[in-house]
């Protein structure tokens, strides 16, 4: 099993409950694919060496790794010159999507990223665990409607950023 682990750069260490989470995937040896961002992916990479975990995956875009703490096998994923900014960097959180059988995100209500990989995530019918992170409950996350429901309890940012995202995703699922 390849489960998708992320979440914010602003987040940089992990509480004992998401590392909890994390040891009960490397207990049953499924492959963790992990983003190369600072926050949460470096925070992921470091729990992962730290526990001489090594079924990691560590996605880039076009190939080239900001952090991998392991040294592990590094995914590329190409994107067109002509890609910036806020897609360039979520083309591999896209491909992540894809290729997984489940989700973990760790989310802090504000984050774009990881709002735009739950949605990317579900539309994929995967299923997603969601750390969150301002009342410290963990969350299954299955439909988009659910992540709209999840999203009412967030600010004004995380619901503006739900409904451009949504309708971007919607597109883009037309156009597969």
């Amino acid at each position: 099993m390849k489960i998708f682990i992320g979440g914010p750069r602003a987040i940089s260490r992990l509480n004992q409950d998401i590392k909890e989470r994390l040891n009960n995937i490397f207990r049953d040896n499924y492959t963790v694919l992990v983003g190369d961002a600072n926050g949460i992916d470096k925070a992921i990479q470091k729990h992962c060496y730290e526990s001489n975990y090594n079924n990691v995956n560590v996605y880039a875009t076009d190939g080239k790794a900001r952090n991998n703490i392991g040294n592990w096998e590094v995914v590329k994923v190409m994107v067109s010159s002509s890609t910036k900014g806020f897609e360039y960097y979520s083309a591999k959180d896209k491909e992540m999507a894809k290729v997984a059988d489940y989700g973990f995100m760790i989310w802090n209500g504000k984050s774009k990223g990881t709002l735009n990989n739950l949605i990317n995530l579900v539309s994929y019918n995967k299923k997603v665990l969601v750390y969150f992170t301002p009342n410290r409950k963990f969350y299954t996350i299955k439909k988009i409607s659910e992540i709209e429901t999840f999203v009412r309890s967030c600010d004004g940012i995380a619901k503006k950023n739900f409904s451009n995202l949504s309708k971007q995703n919607e597109q883009m699922m037309l156009n597969i």
